[in-house]
């Protein structure tokens, strides 16, 4: 079964804390979970403030700056994983060395009816 792991976490924070991962110890993390064969795909994200929101109305389109919701946390990456089950996704979300200053959501994937 497929698990979307968001990575959220406070981005004026993320890289100053004395916990905060270094890019080189995520891409490692994530080698490590594509070399179980589990990975689907991942990314990060750049700063919330690159963030446009969309919105349809009665047909009209709405363009906002920056993200739908304000938070203390905001959406900085993902990992897509395959997992046998949603123990197995959230072992792998507690890897995620974002984990250690932000939080990590796991949430399984629908699957779309034809």
């Amino acid at each position: 079964m497929k698990y979307l792991c968001l990575v959220y976490c406070d981005e004026g924070l993320l890289h100053s804390l004395p916990d905060s991962p270094e890019d080189a110890e995520c891409m490692a993390y994530a080698e490590s979970i594509q070399g179980s064969g589990r990975m689907l795909a991942a990314e990060a994200l750049k700063s919330v403030q690159t963030a446009t929101t969309v919105r349809m109305r009665n047909g009209q389109m709405s363009l906002t700056d920056g993200p739908f919701a304000e938070t203390k946390e905001q959406l900085a990456g993902f990992y897509l994983v395959e997992a046998r089950d949603l123990n197995e996704a959230l072992n792998i979300a507690k890897g995620i060395p974002a984990a250690r200053v932000g939080s990590v959501e796991v949430r399984p994937v629908r699957e779309l009816q034809p």
